[in-house]
């Protein structure tokens, strides 16, 4: 599932999809786990964090935008992080992000470059934690964000046309 997810909503989107790229709380990851924890089959959920690397308002993510000069926000995300790794129903495989949309697909590069060297530092700080994903790239700028590490990207406009 790609989009914001409300909490409300989250037992839906345990039963119809196998993967959730947008997880952008804490309180959202604690809703899936105790969700989770009533499945009958016990099956530990794959997740990605959704991170507002971008700084946009109208994006939704852990906001992120300033991770890499400002401490404050990076000890604030590592904290919430290492209590969503804790979650024993959720397993945690990479990042997600938005990109702002953009009149070229260069301009896209510094958002992926960012969300890369956030997957890599994470990497370093949390080795337990596989981060083989990084969800990024549409049907505009899907070259760039491969370039940049993006091992799912999201091109439904240019298989289905626009809306």
């Amino acid at each position: 599932m790609i989009g914001h997810l409300q909490s409300r909503k989250a037992g839906d989107a345990l039963a119809h999809f196998d993967v959730i790229h947008s997880v952008d709380s804490l309180k959202l990851a604690q809703r899936l786990n105790r969700l989770a924890e009533r499945d009958p089959a016990g099956l530990v959920r794959p997740i990605l964090l959704e991170c507002n690397v971008s700084g946009e308002a109208s994006k939704y993510g852990f906001g992120l935008s300033r991770w890499q000069e400002d401490r404050e926000t990076r000890r604030a995300f590592f904290d919430t992080l290492g209590r969503i790794i804790q979650l024993p129903q959720l397993r945690i495989q990479g990042l997600m992000t938005m990109a702002p949309m953009v009149t070229r697909a260069e301009q896209a590069r510094p958002i992926f470059a960012a969300l890369r060297a956030l997957r890599d530092e994470l990497a370093q700080e949390f080795p337990a934690v596989e981060w083989r994903h990084l969800s990024m790239g549409m049907t505009d700028d899907f070259e760039v964000a491969i370039e940049e590490g993006a091992t799912l990207i999201r091109v439904g406009r240019a298989i289905f046309g626009p809306r």
